[in-house]
């Protein structure tokens, strides 16, 4: 069953662009195109696509309006928004999380990282572009006081390995080729590590390794 995404972003011409990479995957599928904030919310309950793509910056309602309105705190049945922007700013970054995004990538990134942030938001994963994650979190770290939690079942050497590629914002496409693995096997150590660190996703295992010092030590902590 292909994924069902909606776009929305008042360039026409960007979305056109966007239609054609993701049409060209066999398991994605554009259902609708809305031109500023307001019918982005519109199609969105109407339409319940799997994923929504959103322009930051609309007429009418922005993209953290629009975000908060089909995934923020209350919504009943929230949806997956993923923020598309050209603006690498940190109060749009810290806005959009907020609000209830599920990813921020950057429109001059590759096309395969938009597909790879369409696919993890679909099954419940969360993406940031690498170098808005990379500052992200290595803004957060020193903020918070309290250490981090220790993994459930002490991390193999190839585990940590895949916890700091991830943690300097790294896809999985590019940890399979660093660490001359497939695919499969970056997603079943990314399966394996969030449930020893009890963590949700990508984002959350890459801010573990900032909280828990692991960026600063050539061996893992145990």
């Amino acid at each position: 069953m292909s994924i069902r995404v909606l776009l929305a972003d008042d360039q026409a011409m960007i979305r056109g662009g966007l239609r054609l990479i993701l049409e060209d995957q066999e398991d994605i599928t554009v259902v609708g195109e809305a031109a500023d904030g307001a019918q982005a919310v519109e199609l969105a309950r109407r339409l319940r696509p799997d994923v929504c793509l959103v322009d930051i910056r609309m007429p009418g309602l922005d993209g953290i309006d629009v975000t908060r309105a089909l995934a923020g705190p209350g919504v009943s049945a929230p949806l997956r928004v993923v923020i598309v922007t050209t603006f690498d700013l940190d109060e749009y970054v810290h806005g959009a999380l907020r609000a209830g995004a599920v990813g921020f990538i950057l429109k001059g990134a590759a096309p395969s990282l938009l597909i790879e942030a369409v696919r993890a938001a679909h099954a419940g994963d969360a993406l940031i572009s690498p170098s808005v994650t990379l500052r992200l979190l290595r803004n957060l770290a020193p903020a918070r006081t309290a250490p981090a939690a220790r993994p459930a079942h002490p991390l193999s050497a190839r585990e940590t390995e895949v916890i700091r590629a991830i943690a300097r914002g790294r896809t999985n496409q590019e940890i399979a080729a660093a660490l001359f693995i497939t695919l499969s096997t970056v997603k079943s150590h990314l399966a394996t590590i969030q449930n020893k660190l009890g963590v949700r996703n990508r984002v959350e295992i890459a801010a573990w390794a900032w909280e828990s010092r692991l960026m600063d030590s050539a061996e893992p902590r145990r």
